[in-house]
């Protein structure tokens, strides 16, 4: 039998005894904390684009791009020529807030692509290696600009990880943040969806910011992010994030819009806040801005640059590479038209996966703009649930039929056994049904087993998400829905074959071994 070679040169029995050996020792070793190790024991050793090769000579399709900061995918010849210039040029590494030409280079790329209100009159501070770095100087900011402490935050959200960015995101507990709600669609907060729930959002929001006794006192700043990414790939209507604009700008509250997941074209647009035509007074960036390396920076109206000198600093706010690699990735994306092609390509991806819903009913809802993708997992046998839109269009019916409708109270929801309700359209609408965690991640395995790398987000991780460079082909596009639905295909036939746990009659899980 011909003996298989891995990626690292050796045979095949040899990387796969090499691969287990460092699974091994990443468990001995490494923190409880780790997240994606758990989900993808995958060793890699090599990448292209959208391609990674495991230690044990598997090759994988990867819609995870680290966690969306790999805009260009993997190794990318325009990131690797910008790394090389300046390793070759002998250039100082690391320089703290100092002034330099790859320093220059990259901000001047960066305006060029900012929305023309902040591209006119922006300050820019590099903050630091992550994310959660900016957010944190964006709440320093807008605290020092405004003179007041809170901050106004959206149920769901999620901006980082350290002290500050947690308390503004969704899993918090109490923290000097008022939390507020997220339209969506699929699972409104207040039972209806579409844009009758983003009206109601928007109304709380304006009762919270208006009525006296709130308890919500006029706040530093809002912070919100144009879709929610882990929060389980849910896009701002853009009606409803003008009216936040508006309600910001009329009670001179900053809005920080957060674009580091859905920044530098991911979302069919360079920003996904042009969607909307709205302009933030702050935006905090991160991710694909630094070209697969650490950059993390703040930007926003000069107007509220009111802070001292070392107000906000970082040992690591000047790493060269980063900067080099950024402002190629920007420039790339830019002068390729890449946001508009995937905003193409999204629309035909989530077009294809919507069949999904037709033909499992496992698959709650596809959402998503451009080519950050949610597929939501659901229990096919537990109870869905209508909003009050539904239960009053039924009670009205029933009334008319009766000639005795029932009171409902406002918001009532009705829970119905297989969820056939009767829609606006007048047609057949079913109701979400319980999130399935265990299904979802069962189709992660799925995927890995067909050598698709997939991430699991949403309000209780039953969200399937795609974030795959935005260089992907048309090829790899398909090869990527083939391999999902697929898995999808295999953990709907046999749940318990892929690791969920079969269900009792009634909807009741079976307890674990």
């Amino acid at each position: 039998m011909a003996v298989t070679e891995s990626v690292t040169g050796g045979t095949f029995g040899g990387a796969h005894a090499a691969h287990e050996g460092i699974l091994r020792r990443q468990s001995a070793r490494e923190s409880r904390a780790r997240t994606y190790a758990r989900a993808l024991p995958i060793v890699p050793v090599r990448a292209r684009g959208l391609t990674i090769e495991g230690a044990d000579g598997r090759r994988y399709l990867d819609c995870l791009s680290g966690a969306g900061t790999l805009a260009l995918g993997h190794n990318h010849p325009v990131v690797l020529e910008a790394i090389r210039k300046v390793l070759d040029s002998g250039a100082p590494l690391a320089v703290l807030d100092l002034a330099t030409p790859v320093k220059d280079a990259f901000t001047t790329e960066l305006f060029r692509t900012l929305p023309p209100g902040l591209a006119d009159r922006g300050r820019v501070q590099f903050c630091g290696p992550a994310g959660t770095d900016a957010v944190e100087a964006a709440f320093k900011l807008v605290r020092a600009a405004t003179g007041r402490t809170g901050i106004l935050a959206f149920a769901g959200a999620y901006h980082g990880m350290t002290t500050g960015a947690l308390a503004a995101s969704g899993g918090a507990g109490e923290v000097r943040v008022a939390r507020l709600p997220y339209p969506q669609d699929y699972r409104c907060p207040f039972g209806v969806g579409g844009l009758g729930g983003a009206e109601l959002a928007a109304r709380w929001t304006e009762t919270v910011l208006d009525d006296p006794k709130s308890g919500v006192p006029l706040p530093a700043g809002m912070i919100l992010e144009p879709v929610q990414g882990e929060g389980g790939v849910i896009p701002a209507p853009d009606d409803w994030l003008r009216r936040m604009r508006r309600l910001t700008a009329d009670r001179s509250i900053p809005l920080i819009a957060d674009e580091i997941q859905t920044g530098v074209g991911r979302t069919g647009a360079f920003w996904a806040v042009e969607h909307s035509g709205v302009t933030p007074d702050v935006m905090v960036l991160s991710k694909a801005i630094g070209g697969s390396l650490p950059l993390a920076v703040v930007v926003y109206r000069d107007d509220l640059d009111v802070w001292e000198p070392g107000a906000h600093a970082g040992t690591f706010r000047g790493n060269q590479l980063a900067m080099a690699a950024g402002a190629a990735t920007l420039a790339h994306v830019r002068e390729n038209a890449l946001a508009e092609r995937a905003g193409r390509l999204g629309a035909h991806m989530l077009s294809q996966l919507r069949r999904l819903q037709d033909d499992f009913a496992c698959v709650g809802d596809v959402r998503g703009r451009g080519l950050m993708i949610g597929v939501e997992l659901v229990d096919p046998e537990g109870e869905a649930l209508t909003g009050a839109a539904e239960r009053a269009r039924e009670a009205k019916e029933a009334g008319e039929a009766t000639g005795e409708a029932e009171a409902q109270p406002a918001g009532a929801a009705v829970r119905t056994r297989g969820g056939a309700v009767s829609g606006r359209d007048g047609g057949p609408r079913s109701g979400p049904r319980p999130a399935a965690p265990e299904l979802a991640a069962a189709v992660q395995r799925a995927c890995l087993e067909r050598g698709l790398i997939v991430e699991l987000g949403g309000r209780h991780a039953g969200v399937v998400r795609l974030l795959p460079p935005l260089t992907i082909t048309d090829e790899q596009a398909a090869a990527v829905l083939d391999r999902l639905a697929d898995a999808v295909a295999a953990v709907a036939r046999d749940p318990a074959a892929h690791g969920a746990r079969p269900r009792r009659p009634g909807g009741r899980k079976e307890p674990a071994d």
